[in-house]
């Protein structure tokens, strides 16, 4: 009737809308200020999380000064299981470093030819000169770990790995090479959560490869091999450091840490915490200690 207000109708500065209208635009308005907000606060972490890191980065360069003026070498292997954040941790390692003094080093499968020679011998070819570090993302325990799993190596080229290895790392070390090895512990879980991240982000679709997919189903297989390679290889000369990585942050300071402690130099930055986190760092012979005793409670390995 003339005269009456439509109920579905409402005036905001002079204009006639839709109610519903209304209403569903300011929602729209929470939840973008909301996202906004979420956003934000993510940026604010992940910054505070980068800026906790620098003052160690700052001090890899002195280690990297160090080795050059005393023509040391440094070899840092880094393993462990698909997703367990080792590419992350790199990246966070040599951010800084001097291009010239470092190397990242990530082989393909052995070609052909390859195939054919010492198993060592594309990985000597990537060796230090002195003054310099090589980071290697993934290794020649790749025998003992990939290629143990999926039966890329026959029974004989495993058991001679395993058995020639330690004799192999220990002339590393007899020969003045400095060698860290970290191994990133992930649990299924967290690895599980990682690998759906990689399959609908575009940015990391590329991640993710025929033996990550295969990875969950081999879970345990994984955890054999891990404890027979940390029993045969953990030795006084290449120790093994398992570093927990949930939390990617904390297994990057304390992976950056770990390396910084390997090394004798003088402190650029002496009152930094260069202390490892022990719900985060924990040392090879520790390591095998808590999967003993895993197997005795629930009759096998879990992580």
């Amino acid at each position: 009737m003339p005269g009456e207000s439509n109920p579905e109708q409402i005036e905001v500065n002079g204009k006639t809308i839709n109610l519903k209208d209304y209403v569903q635009e300011h929602e729209d308005l929470i939840r973008e200020n909301e996202t906004m907000k979420a956003a934000n606060k993510k940026a604010i972490k992940r910054y505070r999380r980068e800026e906790e890191l620098k003052p160690f980065q700052a001090e890899l360069l002195k280690l990297q000064q160090f080795l050059e003026e005393n023509g040391r070498r440094m070899i840092i292997l880094f393993e462990g299981r698909d997703a367990a954040g080792k590419g992350g941790t790199i990246r966070r390692v040599t951010r800084y470093m001097n291009e010239k003094h470092y190397r990242v080093v990530a082989l393909g499968k052995p070609t052909e030819e390859q195939k054919t020679q010492w198993y060592y011998q594309k990985y000597v070819s990537q060796f230090p000169r002195a003054g310099e570090v090589v980071l290697f993302d993934r290794s020649w325990y790749n025998r003992a770990m990939v290629e143990r799993v999926f039966n890329f190596c026959s029974e004989k080229e495993y058991y001679d790995f395993m058995r020639g290895v330690v004799g192999f790392e220990r002339d590393l070390v007899r020969q003045d090479t400095i060698l860290v090895k970290l191994y990133f512990s992930v649990t299924k879980e967290e690895q599980a959560r990682r690998f759906e991240r990689r399959k609908t982000d575009p940015l990391r679709q590329w991640k993710l490869s025929e033996v990550d997919v295969q990875a969950q189903d081999r879970w345990d297989d994984f955890t054999n091999v891990k404890y027979e390679m940390l029993k045969r290889t953990h030795t006084i000369d290449a120790p093994w450091t398992v570093v927990r990585s949930n939390n990617k942050h904390l297994a990057r300071l304390n992976a950056i840490k770990a390396i910084l402690n390997a090394v004798p130099f003088e402190r650029h930055e002496p009152t930094l915490d260069f202390a490892l986190d022990e719900n985060v760092i924990v040392s090879g012979s520790r390591e095998l200690e808590m999967m003993e005793v895993e197997r005795v409670r629930s009759g096998k390995f879990t992580t």
